[in-house]
This record gives C-alpha cells, structure tokens and sequence, in this order.
C-alpha cells in the first residue's frame, strides 16, 4: 500500500489522447536508441543491495578480475534471497548457501573476530567472493570468457570446465551463467543510458485500459475477483499481456532488468516506492512510469487505479523491465 504524499492524486481525466501520445513515444525512442549499452559498471546500484551488506559486497566484490560486486550480489540473491537464516533442502546454509563440507574447506573468517561461522553475512559474504575468485584460478587457462568459466565451474566443479575446454554442455551450467549474467545487470549501476524495452507500449495500453478500476489487495484482475487489481498485480498482468511473466510481489519486481536513474525514465518503466530507500527488499509499491514526471499504479484500498505522480518522499527507484531479466529472477527469493 503506498502512501498518499500528494492530496488527491490526478483524475482519470487526463485523457486517453495523453496516454496514447506516450504510448506512440515509447516505439519512437525504441527505434531511435538501438545499439545502446547496458551496465558494466562494478558499482551497485541504488538500494539494490540491502544496506546492511552493500559495503561488503562493494569491497570483496573486487578480489579478483573475474568477479565484480554486482556479480556477486546476484549470485548471493539468486541464492538466498538475502536471508541469511535460510536452510536449502540440501543442506545449503544462510546468506551463501555453504553445503557444511565446503564450507569446512572453503569458509573464511571474513570479520576477524577469530571464528568462521557460516550464519554470519561477514563470514559468508567473503567466503563466497573468496570462492568464486579461487575458482576462476582453477580456469585460467581454460579457452573463453574467464568470468563465465568461473561461474561455470562454481556450479558444476572446475574439472568439468577444464575438461570441456569452457562451459560444459550441461544446460543447469549454461542456465545457471547466463542467469547471474543477466541478473547481474540489476544489481549494477549502469553508465550508458539503457536500452528502452520494446514491449513497454502494449504494457502502458493494458495499464490503461484499467483506469477506473476499484483497487483491491491481493487482486490479479480475475473474474472472480471482479477484474481489480493491487499494484504489483496491476503490473504483473501488464507485462505479461506482452509475454514477460514478472514475480507477483513488487519488491522481487525490482530485480527484473537494468535501472534507469530518474531523468532517464521512460514511458514503460516500473517505478518502485518506500519507506526504507537504501534496501529494495523493503519496496511496497509500485506503479508504471507514463512520462512527464506520472504514472499508472493501483494506490491504495478506497481508491482508483489512476495517474498519480512520482516524484514524491518515497520514491525509491526504476527498473526498465526485460525479458531476460524477467527470466533470471530466482523462482523464490
């Protein structure tokens, strides 16, 4: 539920013609900015990282070449979703999902304080940067993207990666890189302006189509449920009327692609909203930005799917939505 910042919001009223003027905007800047660049920075994006394991992220991130600090927080995100009390049906253990028997050999003491305790972030955190970058020791040599041999070997064992020459045809192996690659994307601050997703217009047209429709919590716009919708579910029906399935709370939402920052939205992008602005797991709502400093978004019990501004207290973010991105978020997090 987010709060009301601003008295009244903005009626349906504006218009169908202003939507559809955006709407046609969307295709035009899309066909302008192809071949843009994406992300490549080892900075962390804004509040991607919960505050309390950024700066160890940011440092143990850089250990070695082949890793960088937004690698590693999608790693440890696919992993555990950033809960580090979470125990896996293998016997995989907090924040870094260490089985005990290569925690036992691979476990560090990242804090100093003397013991490695595979339930401290401060533990886990370095031990799996040290990991990884061991790793990619093991795969120097090996033909290819060091990076992704690195990741490959993490998930299948190095002498599968040697003996294969590269990443082995092992399609968990080949999911597995090119899921953290692509998830990776979300974790880094870019440094180009990203690329404008091409299914943003027909995500707008959905939302729009939907102005005037009674907010309702937990709605999904079934018939059952009289077609009504909360945020998250507002957006999540969107984007999958243009053949992106998105998970169904808002916070999880945020992981779906690259971020924007605010004088780079576009009309299409998911804007994300809290009370918290340096952790998005703590993301309550979310709307879709229209241009002109607006957006769609299902606000609140009482009220209106309806245009409502952006620029508000508790803003937190973007995220220009993907297909890929979609696809490599965790099933659980």
């Amino acid at each position: 539920m987010r709060k009301v910042w601003v008295a009244g919001g903005v009626a349906v009223g504006l218009g169908l013609s202003f939507v559809m003027l955006l709407v046609i905007g969307v295709y035009v800047i899309a066909g302008n900015l192809v071949n843009g660049v994406a992300g490549g920075s080892v900075g962390l994006a804004k509040g991607a990282v919960p505050s309390a394991y950024k700066a160890l992220v940011q440092k143990w991130g850089n250990l070695c070449p082949a890793l960088n600090p937004a690698l590693l927080a999608a790693q440890l995100y696919q992993e555990s979703g950033w809960d580090p009390n979470v125990v896996s049906p293998a016997d995989a253990r907090g924040i870094a999902q260490f089985i005990p028997s290569t925690w036992a050999t691979h476990g560090i003491d990242g804090n100093g304080d003397g013991k490695r305790d595979i339930w401290d972030p401060n533990d886990a955190i370095p031990s799996a940067a040290a990991y990884d970058c061991e790793l990619a020791k093991y795969v120097k040599d090996v033909p290819g993207d060091t990076t992704d041999n690195m990741l490959a070997a993490y998930n299948a064992g190095a002498y599968r990666v040697i003996r294969a020459r590269g990443v082995p045809a092992i399609r968990e192996t080949q999911n597995y890189v090119r899921t953290i690659r692509t998830l990776s994307k979300s974790f880094a601050a870019p440094v180009t302006r990203v690329d404008p997703s091409k299914q943003a217009a027909g995500a707008i047209s959905y939302a729009q189509s939907k102005l005037g429709t009674p907010y309702l919590w937990g709605g999904n716009g079934t018939a059952d449920q009289g077609g009504r919708f909360d945020c998250s579910g507002l957006t999540k029906a969107a984007y999958e009327r243009v053949g992106i399935t998105l998970p169904r709370v808002a916070n999880d939402q945020y992981n779906a692609g690259p971020h924007p920052k605010r004088d780079e939205l576009l009309p299409g992008d998911l804007v994300f909203f809290s009370d918290d602005l340096t952790n998005s797991r703590a993301i309550r709502h979310v709307g879709i930005y229209v241009g002109g400093g607006y957006m769609i978004d299902a606000p609140r019990p009482g009220a209106v799917i309806r245009f409502d501004p952006i620029d508000t207290p508790d803003y937190f973010g973007a995220t220009r939505v993907t297909e890929d991105g979609a696809k490599a978020l965790p099933t659980s997090v």
